[in-house]
């Protein structure tokens, strides 16, 4: 049998730079992500429809029209269901645990045994104190922080109180999660009730499930992510608007090259200011080299550009492609998204890629545990080794493709209001009247991974230019604001070119970007906040569900997309989905998870294989929200005389 053709690098991406470099793989005889799907052939039906169980090993059990129940009775519904819940929970997880290290490494802070860090932002740290009832009043800030820090624990562990973060939700919000009993207990009991649900013989009705699956995402959106954003804030500061550039063109022949990917930014914090330190730059500048590039993949680049301005290399895809460059010294990762086939590429070149979480090991890196207790002399370790590899580096494997957008990020809610408002009168109202006024239209949620199924940043970027231009205010995190920026989009410039005339309006008085970086995929959390904060400034109804918001994940690849999915639409926010979850062997659940769930919550998912069918179906949501609220008409703006204002009659 032939083997299937390999599709060629345009196919598989949009970006130059990305073209490029998978030109130069191909050419160099390297196997990256995109030919490893094309050569596996077609996904196995069993798995993609999710009727295959292996819970138990009686199995594995595939469920057919001619063999409809699996050896212990299970059917389609209740397979479909557990396998939608276990990856639910393994995202829930994934969010949450970098939430906990986060925690503890504020208790240490506090505490004095990280000395290397401070409390970077003491007005964040008294904002979050208060929002959980901690009163500051006679504290310092280390005892306020520790405080702060137990209570934040506390929501891992609370075995029968719901979590505290919830009260951050409008109050109409927390009252529907009561009343359907999706209020979740602590994060940790959530996701072990997950997985005992599952195991075999225990929950069996996929409703019952389902509602879980939804109870266990709001403990990740509600608590895990949430804390993570809160104490990201506290420990590195609370983002504002910064200028940098994306894509591979950030790294430099002349420096030594220094990739950071992962997720925690408790190490990238400490090489960030390493980078900069004179010992470090003259150790460069003795090995020939012109000095240090620290540049990010994925969702740490996201961390240390919102508060740095470290220029960002790329996104999930582009992972290899950063050391198929040639020219990076050293890649440094820790947790989630980071490919096990690094090592592998990274045998081609003199890169050596060093793995530094505990809990995380790759085949073939170096494995350099960080520990918070010394964390700056680590990171000046690691810069130091990368520096030494420079000597090692083959000229004539470098190729560098010369392309970089400029880009504007860091939109916090706080950032946000205050560029609304100003010091003294930050709040969201203008935003609230724009969207009542009928200039913006609503607020679109484009979040989430990307994947070699489909053409890189394809789907994204063409569903964010369609919605820019009917002026809906499109707000971004992870990859797919990775996508946008690569694609020249995260400049107020951009408004000009691809705004609405309502959209741009509002862009050029308030001198902002149509399309707001928000954060990693972790600060998913930041899109719930602002939703949050438009209920309360108020004019746009009293829960997230009335207000003309929407959440789309075009190309979404992992189970913490599901879990993000989830609690969007147990907030009151409808999901869009490029593809569709792996549940279509069952009726019932995808009847559920695309209709029936809409009667508890007010929202739902839908599956829009095409941009233009995901624009459309945003538009219709936008509109059905408007109408509701009675704002579907946009409001006449006219100058008013003595008898115009008589007829108001007040």
């Amino acid at each position: 049998m032939a083997e299937k053709p390999l599709r060629p690098p345009e196919q598989c991406a949009c970006d130059a730079a990305s073209i490029a470099a998978l030109h130069k793989a191909g050419r160099e005889g390297l196997t990256l992500s995109f030919q490893r799907l094309d050569r596996m052939g077609a996904p196995c039906g069993f798995g993609m429809s999710g009727v295959c169980c292996r819970i138990c090993h009686m199995g594995p059990c595939r469920i057919t029209p001619k063999h409809p129940a699996g050896i212990c009775g299970a059917d389609a519904d209740t397979i479909v269901a557990r396998n939608f819940l276990r990856e639910v929970a393994g995202g829930a997880a994934a969010h949450s645990d970098h939430a906990r290290h986060l925690v503890l490494l504020l208790k240490d802070v506090a505490e004095g045994k990280s000395p290397d860090y401070t409390l970077k932002d003491p007005a964040a740290l008294r904002r979050a104190a208060a929002r959980y009832g901690l009163a500051p009043e006679g504290r310092t800030d280390p005892e306020l922080a520790r405080a702060l820090a137990g209570t934040l624990l506390n929501e891992f562990a609370a075995q029968e109180e719901t979590l505290a973060t919830l009260r951050l939700a409008p109050l109409k919000r927390q009252s529907l999660w009561t009343a359907r009993e999706l209020a979740p207990a602590g994060i940790d009991r959530m996701i072990v009730e997950a997985m005992h649900r599952t195991h075999i013989g225990v929950d069996h009705d996929y409703a019952h499930l389902l509602l879980h699956a939804f109870r266990t995402a709001l403990a990740d959106g509600w608590g895990g992510s949430r804390i993570a954003s809160v104490v990201s804030d506290i420990l590195f500061g609370t983002p504002s608007p910064v200028r940098s550039r994306v894509n591979l063109g950030v790294l430099d022949e002349a420096t030594v090259n220094v990739v950071v990917h992962g997720h925690e930014p408790a190490l990238s914090e400490m090489l960030a200011a390493a980078s900069r330190d004179p010992e470090i730059l003259a150790q460069a500048r003795r090995a020939g080299a012109a000095g240090i590039t620290l540049a990010g993949l994925c969702c740490t680049a996201n961390e240390i550009l919102m508060r740095h301005g470290i220029p960002i290399a790329g996104s999930f895809l582009q992972q290899e492609l950063a050391i198929v460059t040639g020219a990076v010294e050293m890649m440094i990762i820790d947790v989630q998204c980071c490919m096990p086939s690094l090592t592998d590429v990274a045998r081609a070149y003199h890169t050596e890629v060093v793995s530094t979480s505990a809990i995380a090991r790759t085949i073939g890196a170096t494995d350099r545990p960080f520990h918070a207790e010394d964390a700056y002399a680590q990171a000046k370790a690691l810069l130091a080794r990368a520096i030494e590899n420079f000597a090692r580096r083959d000229p004539a494997k470098v190729a560098i493709p010369a392309v970089t957008e400029p880009l504007v990020a860091g939109f916090s809610v706080e950032a946000i209001k205050y560029m609304l408002g100003g010091s003294y009168r930050a709040s969201f109202r203008p935003l609230n009247d724009a969207i009542i006024q009928g200039r913006i239209a609503g607020v679109a949620g484009i979040v989430g991974c990307n994947t070699p199924r489909e053409r890189m940043d394809d789907y994204t970027n063409a569903l964010t230019r369609e919605l820019l231009a009917q002026n809906v205010l499109v707000l971004k995190t992870g990859c797919a604001a990775i996508a946008s920026a690569k694609a020249g989009m995260l400049t107020p410039e951009a408004a000009f070119a691809a705004a609405g005339p309502g959209l741009r309006e509002v862009c050029e008085a308030v001198g902002m970007p149509p399309v707001l970086h928000m954060g990693s995929c972790v600060d998913n959390s930041r899109l719930l906040e602002a939703a949050a904060e438009i209920v309360a400034e108020g004019g746009l109804g009293d829960d997230i569900a009335q207000v003309p918001v929407v959440g789309v994940a075009p190309e979404w690849m992992s189970e913490k997309a599901i879990s993000i999915g989830c609690y969007f639409v147990a907030s009151g926010i409808d999901v869009i989905l490029g593809h569709p979850f792996h549940i279509s062997g069952s009726e019932r659940v995808t009847r559920f998870l695309n209709e029936e769930v809409r009667e508890i919550g007010g929202a739902s998912f839908h599956v829009c294989p095409t941009p233009g069918e995901a624009a459309a179906t945003v538009m219709r949501l936008l509109a059905e929200r408007r109408r509701r609220l009675g704002i579907d008409r946009q409001a006449e703006r006219k100058l008013m005389d003595m008898a115009d204002r008589r007829k108001l009659d007040v």
